[in-house]
């Protein structure tokens, strides 16, 4: 296979005590003010907050040299306005540092890996809470349980299990963290066999808006237990957490790519819907994973289309159920055998791939889906050749087709969880990176709105949309990420009057939203 084929698809002053009492009736408990934060001098902080913390901790401010990586994001659409950065050495000083942050009046952010898509994040200022220094990782061989910190990444936790011979659900892009996927409910390859990251976890170790340390877990606190699950960022800190963990009984996965043109749209998702079977494939799969791009080396006027299929298994065991996309006739195909470990690199999501490089613009959109639709496929894949031909500079721009096996999912019940999505057999991803200084924000933003309602009007009638938090750009409504059943909202907003009256927790798509 050609090179080129791996080079493509690859949170003024916050509200007082007596404003936040007028919000803790869940009913009024709808929208808040923008808390505004005055300068902070990261000396002052040094000198009041840094007695307080472990020999370890560090705080500095924008004149240190750690600045520029400590607040560097892969998403530079909008911004947090990080005054001073704070890194915790310990567990243990985060509630401290909340509570100074609480006794002055400052704001606080917590960053993991700072993956963050949403726009929402671009109305904070004040101090970041910077947890990527806390990577341990401990397996309990006995419980079969890992405990990982917050800073933990998904190809720490996925290397560390696997030379132990275990496995458990995790994100597919190496880069981003473990915690922030699993707030949000977790998608990823192993969740036909083991469900969702959500699904996986024990308890976890919880900072509170007040600087209370709490365990949350079934057991302990089960109304926050379920509001973590699926809406976690709203609600505390995590600072680490147990899960699952299972015997990595498949040794050695077998990877399938394709190369299609435009030519093989509407045979191609036909054939995909099949081999989906609407949600019914076989945890035998890892998934069907593809792409619209424009690859130089094949055209520059018409999109190609790349597919990866995973299999946990052998070629030969996986060559029926590749047979039909054999017969379309692809322009080319690449295969090979690689461990668990490798997966992410063969999805074009490992550490070197355009997933995990920092600091770009990037202008997406997203939707859940039960099926193709196949002639909105070909409305898509029209549009995108129209609007790259209108601006050429647009001609990286992805369409991002993820169809992991759902069997595990499917095995949770919606209401035991926040998370609304159970019955998205499909997950959909818009990504156009406008050049610096390019003035095709605006261009590539209606093209995102485009192509997410062309996703959403191809589905059933009875169809809302919705959105996967952790892919949501910000313009989403409430319901299309956390559930259109009234109750959902209700109880969401009940659990954070009660457990965040403030709204200190206000910047990773809010279900108590700022105001402008």
């Amino acid at each position: 296979m050609t090179p080129t084929f791996y080079s493509i698809v690859a949170l003024g002053l916050t509200l007082t005590q007596a404003l936040a009492a007028a919000y803790t009736n869940p009913q009024d408990y709808a929208q808040m003010p923008v808390p505004r934060q005055s300068p902070l001098p990261s000396e002052s902080v040094q000198q009041g907050l840094g007695p307080l913390l472990s020999k370890n901790a560090s705080i500095f401010g924008p004149d240190d040299s750690r600045w520029p990586e400590a607040t560097e994001r892969y998403q530079d659409v909008a911004i947090p306005h990080v005054q001073v950065v704070v890194q915790p050495g310990v567990e243990s000083d985060i509630p401290t540092i909340v509570k100074y942050a609480n006794e002055h009046d400052i704001n606080f952010f917590v960053v993991n890996r700072g993956h963050s898509l949403t726009v929402s994040v671009g109305k904070f200022s004040g101090i970041q809470i910077d947890v990527r220094s806390l990577t341990d990782i401990s397996i309990n061989k006995d419980a079969m349980t890992v405990r990982l910190q917050a800073g933990a990444r998904n190809y720490e936790t996925i290397d560390t299990l696997w030379k132990e011979g275990y496995v458990t659900t995790t994100g597919s892009c190496s880069c981003v963290g473990m915690v922030g996927p699993a707030l949000g409910g977790g998608h990823g390859v192993q969740q036909g066999v083991h469900g969702l990251i959500a699904d996986n976890l024990i308890s976890l170790n919880v900072v509170l808006a007040n600087g209370t340390s709490i365990i949350v877990s079934e057991t302990s606190n089960p109304d926050l237990w379920w509001a973590m699950r699926g809406a976690g960022h709203n609600f505390g800190i995590v600072t680490s957490f147990e899960m699952n963990i299972y015997p990595a009984t498949v040794l050695s996965y077998y990877y399938r790519n394709y190369v299609f043109t435009g030519k093989h749209v509407e045979s191609l998702f036909e054939e995909l819907n099949k081999f989906h079977g609407n949600g019914s494939l076989s945890p035998t799969w890892g998934g069907a994973f593809g792409v619209y791009t424009m690859e130089p080396s094949m055209s520059t006027t018409e999109a190609t289309i790349f597919w990866t299929f995973i299999y946990g298994g052998s070629k030969e065991d996986a060559a029926p159920g590749l047979a039909p996309f054999d017969a379309l006739g692809p322009v080319a195909v690449d295969e090979g055998d690689v461990p668990f470990t490798s997966i992410s690199d063969i999805l074009i999501s490992g550490l070197e791939s355009d997933l995990c490089a920092p600091s770009k613009v990037h202008i997406t959109g997203t939707a859940g889906l039960q099926v193709y639709n196949v002639t909105v496929q070909r409305q898509l894949y029209d549009l995108y050749n129209k609007k790259v031909a209108e601006e050429p500079l647009l001609a990286g721009t992805k369409l991002v087709h993820e169809g992991y096996v759902v069997e595990g999912v499917l095995r949770g019940k919606s209401e035991d969880s926040a998370f609304p999505l159970r019955d998205d057999n499909l997950l959909m991803y818009f990504d156009a990176m406008p050049p610096p200084n390019s003035g095709l924000g605006d261009f590539a933003y209606q093209w995102a709105r485009e192509t997410e309602d062309l996703w959403n009007a191809g589905q059933a009638e009875w169809r809302k949309p919705t959105t996967y938090v952790n892919y949501a750009a910000g313009h989403e409504s409430l319901e299309s990420m956390y559930g259109y059943e009234p109750w959902r909202l209700e109880k969401l907003r009940a659990l954070k009057a009660q457990y965040d009256p403030l709204n200190k927790f206000a910047y990773y798509n809010p279900i108590v939203p700022l105001e402008s």
